[in-house]
């Protein structure tokens, strides 16, 4: 074929895109539909808030990127903000200081679990997007924060500014490793403490140097999270296979932060930290994971079902993050 001399084709986006993108546009429509029966003016519906979960290095934060730009592009021309679960850590001092108020708790030694992002940040940051249609906040906007996981040696620290979102705003993007992960009961953790772990052996976290006292001190730092989760209207998962939950994760991530160092000249961490990193995320899932569609008991006999449940789309992907399948929940 001639070359025309024109700029390349643009790259056909992720087929995950495609069922991410009409799932958050059918909840739109309902979301909106709800309000204006309510009597509420479509200048004030607050935006919908989309919840979307998925292990380290699966793709959603780039999947989450590529659907904002999808929702932004015509023919939807919708108003898209995106709020990062990673933006949300501690700073490096805070960090620093939490890891050495519990020096015996190894799930806290670093960035990633619950009880290491900033809560009352998350918690001020959330709601403010979820009022910024107010009638009386015209030309409102916030300043969200922004985490650069490339400092100190990969360990990581708030950057001095991030995006600013200006209203109207249509639709609120939530991306997480842990988004949606609920608390469980104390002999719940102790149960799941003593069984094997999909595809890492029967002794994962004694091996790992981890005790059933620092899964639970980082249960109930969860518990903080549920107050972000009630605002959410909707949510997506993506999700490993069943019979691989967890060891793609390693190899996901460490492809993700070659590709970091690949970008600054080398600056992160090494394949061994990579290993120990994705360790310390393993717990989360297996405690918390199930929450997504789970919930949790609030008290005996009363379950809190997540909002989110008869809005929810889950895509399953293989290991070279190809769909698998797509269900609803």
């Amino acid at each position: 074929m001639a070359n025309t001399g024109g700029p390349p084709p643009a790259p056909s986006p992720p087929v995950a895109i495609g069922y991410m993108s009409s799932h958050v546009l059918a909840q739109l429509d309902a979301h909106r539909f709800h309000h204006e029966k309510q009597g509420i003016s479509p200048s004030s519906i607050p935006p919908l808030i989309v919840g979307v979960q998925g292990p380290q290095g699966s793709g959603k934060t780039f999947l989450t990127s590529i659907l904002r730009d999808s929702l932004q592009s015509a023919p939807h021309d919708l108003s898209v903000a995106v709020l990062s679960l990673d933006d949300l850590y501690l700073t490096h001092d805070g960090l620093v200081a939490l890891a050495d108020a519990h020096p015996q708790n190894a799930l806290l030694k670093g960035r990633g679990q619950p009880g290491t992002h900033d809560v009352p940040l998350g918690t001020q940051l959330l709601n403010k997007l979820k009022r910024i249609n107010d009638a009386s906040g015209v030309g409102v906007q916030v300043e969200l924060p922004s985490f650069d996981k490339s400092l100190f040696g990969g360990e990581g620290d708030r950057a001095p500014s991030g995006a600013v979102v200006r209203s109207p705003v249509d639709v609120v993007l939530f991306e997480g490793w842990c988004t949606g992960f609920y608390p469980i009961s104390e002999e719940e953790v102790e149960r799941r403490f003593t069984a094997p772990v999909t595809g890492l052996g029967d002794t994962f976290f004694e091996t790992r140097g981890y005790r059933v006292e620092d899964v639970l001190d980082v249960n109930e730092r969860l518990k903080g999270y549920i107050s972000w989760w009630d605002l959410f209207d909707a949510f997506i998962q993506i999700k490993p296979p069943d019979e691989h939950p967890y060891t793609h994760i390693y190899q996901w991530r460490l492809q993700q932060e070659h590709n970091m160092k690949a970008r600054n000249g080398g600056i992160g961490m090494t394949d061994e930290q990579v290993t120990v990193f994705v360790d310390r995320y393993i717990p989360g899932y297996v405690f918390f994971g199930d929450g997504v569609t789970e919930g949790y008991n609030e008290a005996p006999g009363q379950r809190k079902v997540p909002p989110w449940i008869g809005h929810g789309l889950r895509v399953q992907i293989g290991e070279k993050r190809e769909v698998l399948s797509t269900s609803t929940f």
